[in-house]
């Protein structure tokens, strides 16, 4: 089985549009572990740690975000120091 481990940054209207917590429900749905937080430039930043089949179905979900968002851009860096995350949390 293999893990992926990615930074995502999410630019659009994805501030105050319900994204953090719809990411978490989705994340959690797809046992994806990791952290999303907003940025002070108006994105959202994800990290997120899971299974490759889910992860290409996490990320296929962050290009359309909430129903209220409208995602721009999702930029993907992948990570190669994995850090151990239990669960999925939202950082404020």
């Amino acid at each position: 089985m293999s893990i992926d481990h990615y930074k995502l940054t999410i630019r659009g209207r994805v501030q105050g549009v319900f994204f953090r917590a719809s990411t978490q429900k989705m994340a959690n749905k797809l046992a994806i572990s990791g952290t999303v937080k907003n940025t002070a430039a108006g994105d959202v930043e994800i990290i997120a740690i899971g299974e490759h089949q889910a992860m290409q179905k996490f990320i296929h979900w962050c290009h359309k975000g909430s129903l209220p968002a409208k995602v721009e851009e999702v930029i993907i860096e992948p990570l190669v120091d994995s850090v151990e995350h239990t669960g999925f949390m939202i950082n404020h």
